[in-house]
């Protein structure tokens, strides 16, 4: 299992749209990302930035398997709209880089 942190950014006035948009999420969405491996996921906000904390099995396999997935792609080309930056769902990424973690070194 793998916990993945992400970065992504709010269109500037797009906010609200946003929090609407999570405040409750497709139940389908929902059993695709299950299927897919997620554990968790979890987005903080902080003005137009998005942090978000993902436990998976396996982070890549999921991003490839959910890039096929029909019902997110259209979540995809839906919440892209209210992002700045559109990822490209390629599963080729691996998060950000931790730095640091209380009681594990980073190269842990």
């Amino acid at each position: 299992m793998e916990t993945i942190a992400l970065h992504t950014r709010i269109a500037p006035g797009r906010e609200a749209d946003y929090e609407r948009e999570h405040a409750a999420l497709d139940e389908q969405l929902e059993s695709a990302m299950r299927r897919a491996g997620v554990h968790n996921w979890t987005i903080w906000r902080d003005g137009l930035d998005l942090f978000h904390l993902v436990t998976v099995d396996d982070y890549r396999a999921m991003r490839k398997r959910l890039a096929q997935d029909p019902v997110n792609i259209r979540w995809q080309e839906h919440i892209n709209q209210l992002l700045e930056a559109v990822d490209d769902y390629s599963g080729d990424d691996s998060g950000l880089r931790r730095v640091w973690t209380l009681g594990q070194r980073s190269s842990d």
